[in-house]
């Protein structure tokens, strides 16, 4: 079986032409990320403002809720046979309008969770130091609630994105575009070693998309930015 799914990957011919495994993960990579930019768009700026006032916490814990209990793929399948329809969508293939509006509602629940969370967990002392030291409530907002709920927020936008690839993957039983339709060819050719491999593909994807958001995490906590300027300086001397 190892063997099999070995000799499929690495086969060029695989990989190539519009039904090849390249155009798959082109396109489930491009849904992964439009789908994710229009849920941050759409969630985090209410999120956040909601965490800033400490109000909205019953809408945040039920948007999170619904979220998690309104099977994706049903939502699929009726925005695919409903309104929306299963067309072609530019690169996004067969369906790609249902997919990321499908795929944008899933990422929802734990961008804003995560951002209202990380707001309201700010200690209420530091908060309150900054407005006695006059700064008004956009500037608490951006220079003091924000930075230190960013790890918390960009938890929520790794959690999203792993999720969101993942899930893409069931685009491929209305048609759909995604590595989900190798997986799905494997089934109709009754091909075990091609069924394996796209779901290789997928969990590998996961994994690769992981690290690198934990990589980015890294990189924009200004907290542990600040730790290492920090760090770097040399000791005061007497």
């Amino acid at each position: 079986m190892l063997g099999d799914v070995l000799d499929y990957l690495t086969d060029g011919a695989n990989w190539s032409g519009e039904t090849g495994i390249g155009a798959f993960a082109v396109q489930q990579l491009l849904l992964t990320v439009t789908a994710l930019a229009a849920a941050m768009l759409l969630g985090l700026p209410i999120a956040l403002w909601l965490g800033h006032l400490r109000r909205g916490g019953f809408l945040a814990v039920n948007v999170s809720n619904i979220g998690r209990a309104v099977p994706v793929f049903a939502v699929l399948l009726v925005l695919s046979l409903g309104p929306v329809g299963s067309g072609e969508l530019g690169p996004y293939g067969r369906a790609g309008l249902a997919t990321l509006v499908a795929l944008v509602l899933f990422a929802l629940p734990p961008l804003i969770t995560n951002a209202y969370v990380g707001m309201t967990e700010v200690d209420r002392d530091v908060v309150e130091a900054a407005r006695g030291m006059g700064m008004s409530g956009r500037k608490v907002f951006t220079t003091v609630e924000l930075p230190l709920a960013i790890p918390v927020v960009m938890t929520g936008v790794r959690l999203a994105l792993v999720q969101v690839w993942a899930t893409a993957t069931i685009a491929a039983l209305v048609a759909g575009p995604g590595l989900g339709r190798v997986i799905t060819r494997g089934f109709a050719n009754q091909s075990t070693a091609e069924v394996v491999s796209g779901a290789v593909l997928v969990a590998a994807g996961a994994l690769v998309l992981e690290g690198l958001a934990v990589l980015v995490e890294r990189a924009v906590d200004p907290m542990r930015r600040a730790g290492r300027a920090t760090r770097g300086r040399p000791l005061p001397t007497a």
